[in-house]
Parts: structure tokens; sequence; C-alpha cells
């Protein structure tokens, strides 16, 4: 399976250095989505982090900066968003209704289905959960496969159970960033080791 790692929600000091680990221990994906828009911070993060690993990056925003940088993609959050115009290269999207997944993976190089959980970093409203029977009759008309990934609440324990549904990868979040207070900490061995087992399960 396929792991993403995505970005918390917000900015912080030591991101750049955990991020910069984390690639060094194999991570070969990670989106980044922040509710801070600045387009500064964006790029001092993009800056700091070395210069080989900006392929393995995909943006949730500002997605100009994908050819300065040299990114890997860029990641639609909404199937009513629109490719830029005069866009080349990756798009993956995000799609939180099943039935739409058939026609999002035709024009996508991969899906995110989310609201597998309900992901406790959470926006301003609640979202609805998908439910087991939802996932297993998407999964016996074939909806999944290598170029889905499941997205929102998901865990460690439940890679086992997404890998039979037949999900071609997984994205974590909070499960991941949980293992750092932000605040208080600046000992990342916690996050790295957390890192490993999730590598080592996909």
């Amino acid at each position: 399976m396929k792991l993403v790692i995505m970005t918390k929600s917000t900015f912080f000091v030591e991101e750049d250095k955990i991020l910069s680990m984390l690639f060094e221990e194999g991570l070969d994906s990670l989106h980044i989505s922040k509710a801070d828009s600045s387009p500064l911070y964006f790029e001092r993060l993009l800056t700091l982090l070395p210069s080989e690993y900006h392929r393995k990056i995909t943006l949730h925003q500002h997605f100009n900066m994908k050819d300065e940088f040299y990114l890997g993609g860029i990641h639609l959050d909404n199937s009513s968003v629109a490719v830029p115009r005069g866009y080349r290269g990756s798009v993956s999207r995000t799609c939180d209704d099943v039935m739409q997944l058939k026609g999002m993976k035709k024009k996508s190089d991969y899906v995110f289905l989310k609201n597998i959980h309900q992901p406790h970093e959470q926006s301003s409203q609640e979202e609805r959960v998908l439910s087991d029977l939802e996932l297993d009759e998407a999964y016996r008309q074939g909806l999944f496969g290598r170029h889905v990934y499941a997205m929102g609440g998901v865990t460690m324990d439940d890679i086992p159970i997404l890998r039979e549904l037949d999900f071609g990868g997984v994205v974590i979040r909070n499960d991941l960033w949980d293992k750092f207070c932000i605040h208080s900490e600046q000992n990342f061995s916690l996050i790295v080791n957390y890192f490993r087992k999730l590598r080592a399960l996909c």
C-alpha cells in the first residue's frame, strides 16, 4: 500500500526538521495542506526542505509553487474545483462520495476517499462518516483499487482492514502528528519511530 503523510493544518517551528527526518526515513509522498493559506509560510517551509525531496511533495494550495519548486503535483480538495488552466503534471483529488469514485479516477492520478472515520482535527461543520455497509458495497463493485487512498481519521490499526478492502493507499495525518506536541516537545524520536511502524505496515 502507498503511505501518504499529510501535514498538520497549521505551521509550526520544528515542522521542516521533522519532515526532513521522515523523508530520510523513506517518506515518498507528502501532502502539504494548511488552513493558513498565506503564500509566505508555504514558501518558507518549501525553502527549508531539502530540494532533493521536492518531487515527493504535493500541494493543496498555491499551485503556482509547483513549478517554482519542482514539486510532484497538486491536489484538488473539492470535486467541483477545476484543474488550473494550462496546468501540466500530476493531479490528485479528494472525493467524499463512493459513487463519485469511478468518474474521479478517470481524471486523476489518484483519489483520496475521505470520511473513513471522523477526523478530530475538524473543520467548521461535522461531516458524515462512511458506513461499513457503504465501504463493503463499494468494494464489491470494485470501486477501490491501487489509485484510491483511504483518508479521514485513519490510524495504524485500520491499515490491515483497508488493505482487505483493496484500497491502494492510506492518508495519515492526526495519527502521526498526535505523537508530537508542537508547544512543548523538541524530541522527534516518538514521531519518527511511529512513522517507521506505519511504513512497515504499508
